[in-house]
Order: structure tokens, then C-alpha cells, then sequence
């Protein structure tokens, strides 16, 4: 399957996997401990409480891995290698003390690694890849390896929280972590140039992301910042109706089914359109999506709705990331990616807190986020087009003047 794109990111590919399913599982466990197990007044209290915790220190780590990848741009693999395997460690501590006070501390360790992870298979995505213009299929590739290794471990844990205890689900995990740190230390060695001196700091300069990147970031966390708010939003709405475990993994399942589906269809539209366009695009369905759900709530509209967030998040992120793989020079990657991804953390968790924090009335909250993807799409759009209108009015200012031709429009005024 992965043979066509070298052994580099087969291995890549397979880490990749181990810990998606592995991040799965926690998310299993923790879903039934924090969520489904205590009364709803109870379960705000702990996702608003897991929520915070989660965010501050955030803030924090992402600086630290930024720096860390900036003086060793090599460490790619280790990086890899490391989240995976205290990953698995952490799940089994989560394991022991699921019911005590320590669940939000280690819950926090076991996210900032999975961001570890993630942010050391983005920055060597470009270096794996045998053809550099071939980033967003790899990117979209990769992501499909994740929601088919999420779709078959999910069984396992309904096995595990369903008819055992949600710390035989961690048990589960750290063995997949385990197998995705083994994965990671097959992978060959990244090599990359650190240049010194003078041309280490010009290095650093072109490593800053250009504006085309800064702005594209802020489009993709409104989408992640939706995403957030619209999983709480819908979450809470059906647990006040006494909903089940199945309803919400049928949720779950056309999130991932939409983000499936947009691993396909990227690969396509990069083939028609830039990056910027893609994030647009995201925007737009969410938009539509959380309309169409706010006049016909329900079962089949959440599903909807989760499906096209899913897919929105899959277009926009792919556009990014293949925006920065081809503008940022390799030794800045790591720092950019860490800078991404904070944000888009930041901005979920602040999207999630608003409907944990306050009762908003499900349909006033669809439409309230159609608003706020229709206002993001046109910031975005605007902003990223006032560099072409200044060019074209400065190159209208040098052009020599003409008189207009008989019969222009410039005859009617």
C-alpha cells in the first residue's frame, strides 16, 4: 500500500497508525469515565475542568518544542520514537489511578505527546516523500491510514469499556503506542542541514511562516475552533436527552467517515486549485452543514453535521499543511508546525468551553457557528486578496496613461 512512496514513509505511515488507534482508545476511556458515568451537571464540571487543564499548559509545551526542533531539526525521528513510547507508559499509569485525582494531570501528558507526535510526522512528511510536489496526497494518505486504524480498534474498546473496565481500553492503548514506537524506530535517519553562523540566521528568516501561511492559519483554528464548539454543543444536547454510548459513537463515526472522505477528495481539488481555496471550502460546508442541522435537529442531522465538520476539518487541514511543507525550508518546519498546532489546539479548547461553560439552546448554537464560519470566510478571503488588489493598483500607477478608447465605459460616467 505504501511501497510506491519508499520504505521512509511506509514506516512513517505505520507509526502513524499505532498512534491514532492508540489515541483512539484513550479517548474511549476517558469518554466513559468523564462523560457517561456521572449525572450532566457532574459531567460539565469535568469536561470544562479536563478542557482547562489541557489548554494552559499548552501554551507553554508548544514554545519548548518549538525551540527544541529549531536546535536539533534532525530529531524528527526520535521525537517519533519518544512520544510514542511515554505514551504508553502514561496509559498505563492512567490505568492504575483512572478513579483518583491524577486522571487530568496524566490526561495532559498523554495530549501534549500525542501533539509531540503529530508535529514530528508533519515536519518529516516532505523529507520521506520521494516527489516534494507530492505533500498534500502524502498528507491526505497519511490521514486515511488513521481513520481506517480508528475504525478497527474501535470494536476493541466498546469491548473493553462495554464488558471490562475503561482501564483495560488504556491497557489496549499502551500496546498499540508500543507498536507505533517500534514502527518509529524503523524509520531511516532524517538528515538535515544545520546551517551556522550568518546563513543559520538567514535560515531563520525564510523559516518565518510568510504572510500566505499566517493567514491560512487563522482560517483553518476557525474551523478547528468550530469543530470544538460544535462537538460540545451537539454532545450535550443529546446527553440531556439520556442518549447512549451507541448514538454518540454513531457521532463519532461520521466525523471520522467525513474526515475519511476528505483524504480522498484533497488530492483531487490540489490537482484544480491552490491550498487557499481548500480552507475556503472547509468554511463553506461547515457553514452549510450547521444551517441545514439548526431546522431539522436530530439523530440523522448531528450525523450530518459531525460528517461535514469532519470534512471541513480534513480540507482545511490538508491545505495547510501543504501549504507550509512548500513555503517553510525544512530546518523551520518543526517551529511552525508547533506554532499551528498550538493555535488549532487553543482554539478548539476555547470553541468547546463555550457550550461546557453556558446552556445555549441547540439550534440557537447551529446557527450561531454557520454565522461565525460565514464571518471567518470573509476575513480570510478579504485579507488575502488585498495583496493582489494593491498589485494591480500599482501596476495600474506605473502603466503610462491612455485615453479610452471611443465607445468604453468610460464614456457613460
Amino acid at each position: 500500500m505504501f511501497t510506491s512512496r519508499g520504505p521512509g514513509f511506509r514506516r512513517l505511515a505505520q507509526s502513524h497508525a499505532g498512534g491514532t488507534a492508540g489515541d483512539t482508545l484513550v479517548a474511549m476511556a476517558l469518554g466513559s469515565t468523564l462523560f457517561f458515568s456521572v449525572p450532566s451537571t457532574e459531567a460539565r464540571e469535568n469536561v470544562a475542568l479536563y478542557l482547562i487543564i489541557t489548554l494552559a499548559p499548552f501554551a507553554l509545551i508548544g514554545p519548548f518544542l518549538g525551540g527544541l526542533f529549531a536546535r536539533f531539526p534532525s530529531a524528527y525521528r526520535g521525537g517519533l520514537v519518544a512520544s510514542s513510547a511515554l505514551r504508553a507508559v502514561a496509559a498505563v499509569v492512567m490505568s492504575i489511578w483512572l478513579d483518583t485525582v491524577l486522571l487530568f494531570p496524566i490526561a495532559f501528558i498523554l495530549l501534549a505527546l500525542s501533539r509531540f507526535h503529530g508535529i514530528s510526522r508533519s515536519s518529516v512528511v516532505p523529507v520521506v516523500l520521494d516527489d516534494p510536489r507530492d505533500l498534500i496526497a502524502g498528507n491526505a494518505q497519511l490521514a486515511r491510514v488513521g481513520v481506517v486504524a480508528s475504525a478497527l480498534i474501535i470494536p476493541t474498546g466498546l469491548l473493553g469499556v462495554g464488558f471490562g473496565h475503561p482501564s483495560i481500553t488504556l491497557l489496549m492503548a499502551a500496546v498499540v503506542y508500543v507498536w507505533s514506537a517500534l514502527s518509529a524506530f524503523g524509520l531511516p535517519p532524517v538528515r538535515i542541514a544545520v546551517e551556522r553562523g550568518k546563513e543559520a540566521r538567514q535560515v531563520r528568516k525564510r523559516a518565518a511562516a510568510p504572510r500566505e501561511v499566517r493567514l491560512a492559519r487563522f482560517a483553518t483554528a476557525g474551523v478547528r475552533f468550530l469543530n470544538g464548539f460544535l462537538l460540545l454543543l451537539v454532545a450535550f444536547a443529546f446527553r440531556d436527552e439520556d442518549a447512549g454510548f451507541l448514538d454518540f459513537s454513531a457521532l463519532l463515526a461520521a466525523a471520522g467517515l467525513g474526515y475519511f472522505i476528505a483524504a480522498f477528495v484533497t488530492p483531487i481539488l490540489d490537482r484544480k486549485i491552490s491550498e487557499e481555496p481548500m480552507v475556503v471550502t472547509g468554511l463553506a460546508i461547515e457553514a452549510g452543514a450547521a444551517f441545514v442541522a439548526a431546522q431539522v435537529f436530530g439523530l440523522p442531522a448531528a450525523a450530518f453535521l459531525a460528517a461535514a465538520a469532519g470534512f471541513a476539518w480534513g480540507t482545511a487541514k490538508f491545505g495547510f499543511d501543504g501549504l507550509l511543507q512548500a513555503t517553510v525550508p525544512e530546518g523551520g518546519r518543526g517551529r511552525a508546525f508547533t506554532n499551528a498546532e498550538t493555535f488549532f489546539q487553543m482554539a478548539w479548547v476555547v470553541g468547546a468551553l463555550i457550550p461546557v461553560a453556558s446552556v445555549i439552546p441547540v439550534g440557537l448554537g447551529l446557527t450561531m457557528a454557520g454565522l461565525t464560519a460565514l464571518v471567518i470566510q470573509v476575513v480570510y478571503i478579504s485579507a488575502v486578496m488585498v495583496p493582489v488588489v494593491r498589485h494591480r493598483r500599482s501596476v495600474a500607477a506605473a502603466a503610462p496613461e491612455r485615453e479610452p478608447p471611443e465607445g468604453s465605459v468610460l464614456d457613460l460616467m
